[in-house]
């Protein structure tokens, strides 16, 4: 998928499966390396990034099969250690590769990771959290980390909340000797997921969706299987689009305590929906209205560590508010370019104010108009779609490959739902 054409203007109704989540399964297919037994797991999404962490793996000598969502591992032996500059810089996941391959094979060369740019990511809680359990770590143009003896676990406090140096360090602790204690650990549901994952392969870790994560090292792990949580920030896109359309939708697979933040953040733009024990349901023709802070002040929604609203659901949240009577501030602290793409909303009819990279005012409800669009990165990729399904006309967006990074058969989806679309 390179280009979608999308016909604006109609309600979306109908029913969405929600896929696994792809920010959890990515470690869990770097994890493998920690056994030399099949680890199975179910619930796979098959998206761009899935499929070029098995190309990575591949490249290591991991035997893996993957169909009908069902992925099946095995690390049995390690033909490499060394990653090309290709395939690194085309996810940023490649790094959590580096701690399980050295701990298995001794050493590990990777190159500067890729990914989507949404502005300054930070590798330092990586590096941290490695040279901490005992790995030496060389930096000077291709990342080269050794490990000449058992890691061995020790109090950690990292400087933010990171969730991929959260995983990658959980993936070498357990395997350390003696106990990991991290602090100011991410707690999201997918670093949640890696974790039970690895309690299934034998790890002894307790802490989780906590700040405070204990791990006690093992010196095994072995073969599971595990069925991969769904993926709540998907979840919150169609949220997102059926409430700006004004339609009707019912999310299967979901968890309920995945979207206490995400409601509460919805609800302020008088969107409201049912969360039910494997379900969210969205009613149709909600009268989206921004709703003040006491006293009457324009309301601000930011983003931060979970549990507060993620970084990922900002994107969307921002076009749903084009489509709410009223003023909103959206925050974004987390990353500088994520705001970037508001300008192709402005571009489409949106009374948007951009303060600074970090800050943009929306004030709705306005009538966008159809225009030719691009997707930047994988979030606001799936903005411009739900902006192209509320517009005036025929949009054009471009460079879709980039959702098919994070979104799992999406034109099949949007098309159950009744989004009017021609592939190309």
């Amino acid at each position: 998928m390179d280009k979608l054409l999308i016909e604006g203007g109609v309600p979306v109704s109908g029913e969405v499966q929600i896929s696994g989540n792809k920010n959890a399964v990515l470690p869990m297919i770097a994890a493998c390396l920690l056994t030399d037994e099949e680890v199975i797991l179910d619930n796979v999404p098959d998206i761009v990034d899935l499929r070029v962490m098995l190309e990575i793996a591949s490249m290591l000598g991991v035997e893996n099969s993957f169909e009908n969502n069902r992925l099946t591992l095995r690390a049995k032996d390690i033909k490499t250690n060394a990653l090309s500059r290709e395939v690194c810089s085309k996810v940023r996941a490649s790094i959590l590769f580096a701690g399980p391959l050295a701990v298995r094979a001794g050493s590990a060369e990777l190159w500067p990771p890729g990914g989507d740019v949404i502005g300054r990511r930070r590798l330092d809680a990586h590096f941290y959290g490695l040279r901490s359990l005992g790995l030496e770590v060389e930096l000077d143009g291709i990342y080269k980390f050794t490990c000449k003896k058992r890691p061995k676990g020790r109090e950690l406090f990292l400087d933010e909340a990171s969730v991929t140096a959260t995983e990658h360090i959980m993936t070498v602790a357990v395997l350390a000797e003696g106990e990991t204690i991290i602090r100011n650990a991410a707690a999201e549901p997918h670093v949640v997921d890696l974790a039970e994952l690895l309690i299934k392969m034998g790890a002894l870790i307790t802490g989780l969706g906590s700040n405070t994560i204990t791990i006690t090292g093992v010196e095994k792990l072995h073969g599971t299987e595990h069925r991969v949580v769904s993926d709540h920030t998907e979840a919150a896109s169609f949220i997102a689009l059926g409430a700006a359309t004004g339609g009707s939708l019912t999310l299967r697979g979901t968890q309920p305590r995945h979207y206490w933040m995400a409601r509460r953040v919805f609800e302020r733009l008088g969107i409201v929906f049912r969360l039910d024990p494997d379900s969210i349901y969205l009613p149709a023709e909600q009268e989206l209205r921004v709703k003040p802070d006491f006293g009457g002040y324009t309301p601000v929604i930011s983003d931060g560590p979970w549990p507060q609203f993620p970084s990922d659901m900002m994107s969307c949240a921002i076009v749903a508010a084009t489509q709410a009577e009223g003023s909103v501030m959206f925050f974004e602290k987390m990353f500088e370019s994520r705001l970037y793409f508001v300008d192709r909303l402005i571009s489409m009819g949106a009374n948007a104010i951009v303060c600074d990279p970090h800050r943009v005012v929306i004030t709705g409800r306005s009538q966008l108009r159809a225009q030719s669009l691009s997707s930047p990165d994988i979030r606001a990729g799936m903005a411009m779609i739900i902006a192209a399904a509320c517009a005036k006309g025929q949009s054009e967006i471009s460079n879709c490959r980039m959702i098919s990074r994070g979104y799992e058969n999406i034109t099949n989806k949007l098309q159950k739902i009744g989004i009017r679309l021609i592939e190309s």
